[in-house]
């Protein structure tokens, strides 16, 4: 989270000529519900379900951007369904620089916390070894959106020279 994930995923699909799907909305769309309101009404666990849903109905769809929630790849198998029909790329920006851009966003449901920061720091510490094995690691820190799609971009680029 806050690592811009939607911003530049939305950059990339524009210049790519593909559709953006954000799994949080999609998740939104399907239940008529904020996520916000599906962690305290029904919990993450049932949150993480849907989002596993949410990946596998893209599954089979082709020239697609998809932004994902943070948590969503240490569910099992997430990963390893992105991964069979996409560029994996993931967004890094230090707890700090995660806070300062999120601190002020209600619609948090995981920082609704005394101390968020720690927080940030906690989710980084068990995500983090899920997150290194994204095809890319790219850093979001004191760049901007179109700086850091320009880097998804050049990746993707060079991922599919590579592959033909």
């Amino acid at each position: 989270m806050g690592t811009g994930k939607s911003t530049v995923g939305r950059f990339v699909a524009t210049d790519l000529g593909f559709e953006f799907v954000d799994t949080d909305a999609l998740v939104e769309a399907v239940t008529g519900e904020s996520i916000a309101d599906i962690f305290a009404q029904s919990g993450e666990d049932t949150f993480r379900r849907m989002e596993t849903i949410a990946v596998q109905s893209l599954a089979t769809r082709e020239r697609l951007v998809i932004a994902t929630g943070g948590g969503l790849v240490v569910t099992p198998g997430n990963l390893d369904s992105l991964r069979a029909h996409a560029l994996v790329v993931c967004l890094w920006a230090g707890p700090e620089t995660i806070l300062r851009r999120t601190q002020h966003q209600a619609h948090r449901p995981l920082l609704h916390d005394a101390d968020p920061l720690a927080k940030i720091r906690a989710l980084l510490t068990i995500r983090e070894p899920h997150y290194r094995q994204a095809d890319i690691i790219i850093s979001s820190e004191h760049r901007t959106g179109r700086d850091v799609a320009q880097q998804v971009l050049h990746q993707f680029r060079e991922s599919r020279t590579h592959r033909a």
